[in-house]
């Protein structure tokens, strides 16, 4: 952390045929954090006994400095998501189709097969090592058409996010999935983490289908990734000098019939990443 900051804020304006000079606000940071923190200026200006359009400047230049200059030096290398399954649409339907691409093709070699006509001690590890291979090589195909039998099953449920975004997404769990394919919610649930998809509406993570549901006003259920996108919209929408509280989002939901809790809003506020108004507020 600076401690110190020397803020110089020039004005350049014509008063009554002069011109004023360059104003110098010299204070440590450190002292001011709390209020700098709440957006309370005119508690600066009062401390430092300085008019309160000075400060506002000073904090334009401080709000342009970087929070963490160290990340401009950092040579970390970018990580890449690469999709386990790829959903096309072709005319009216959507077809799962698994990423093989760069994935070498496991087989057997025939030297160990051949080497079976050796002694039978020989012979007998062989083809207990040939059992485990085999084993292996069945896992990871069964493995991948796992993966495709549940995707298939989520593009049913979710047909309409597919079609028309995110805002269509339905609430969905992984008994549905798992009834539906006929298997157990513990498979469904490791076959779905860390494994992604590429769609039409971007890539996800299969776990992101599921959703728990927030009632409408008119008895139907949202899903809470759908409810979580309308917030962003919102706030990205709102007037930056005089921003939404939580209280006000969730009458302007309820507008879009969605019957929703403060706390609930609040949450979802902070899981996207969003201040509250007080800390979003611009002068």
């Amino acid at each position: 952390m600076i401690s110190e900051v020397n803020v110089i804020v020039g004005h350049f304006e014509e008063v009554a045929g002069q011109r004023r000079g360059i104003r110098e606000i010299r204070f440590d940071l450190q002292d001011h954090l709390g209020n700098l923190e709440r957006k309370n200026y005119q508690a600066i200006a009062r401390d430092l006994k300085q008019p309160l359009e000075e400060i506002y400047e000073a904090v334009k230049v401080i709000a342009s400095f970087h929070p963490k200059p160290g990340r401009l030096y950092s040579e970390e290398e970018p990580v890449y998501i690469t999709p386990d399954v790829y959903v096309h649409k072709v005319g009216d339907k959507y077809f799962v189709v698994p990423n093989d691409d760069g994935l070498p093709k496991l087989k057997i070699s025939s030297f160990y097969r051949t080497a079976l006509s050796g002694s039978p001690q020989a012979r007998e590890y062989i083809q207990d090592k040939l059992r485990s291979a085999q084993w292996l090589i069945r896992s990871i195909q069964q493995r991948q058409r796992t993966i495709v039998k549940v995707t298939e099953s989520i593009v049913k449920f979710q047909r309409e996010f597919f079609d028309r975004g995110i805002n269509h997404l339905k609430p969905l769990i992984l008994r549905d999935v798992a009834e539906d394919i006929s298997m157990h919610e513990s498979t469904i649930s490791r076959v779905t983490t860390n494994k992604y998809v590429h769609t039409p509406q971007g890539i996800f993570e299969l776990k992101f289908f599921f959703n728990s549901g927030i009632n409408r006003t008119d008895g139907d259920e949202i899903a809470s990734e759908s409810v979580k996108n309308k917030i962003r919209d919102i706030i990205s929408k709102e007037d930056v000098k005089k921003p939404y509280s939580d209280q006000k989002i969730v009458e302007l939901l309820q507008e879009q019939n969605i019957d929703i809790a403060r706390r609930t809003v609040a949450k979802y506020r902070e899981q996207l990443g969003v201040l509250p108004a007080r800390f979003r507020k611009r002068h």
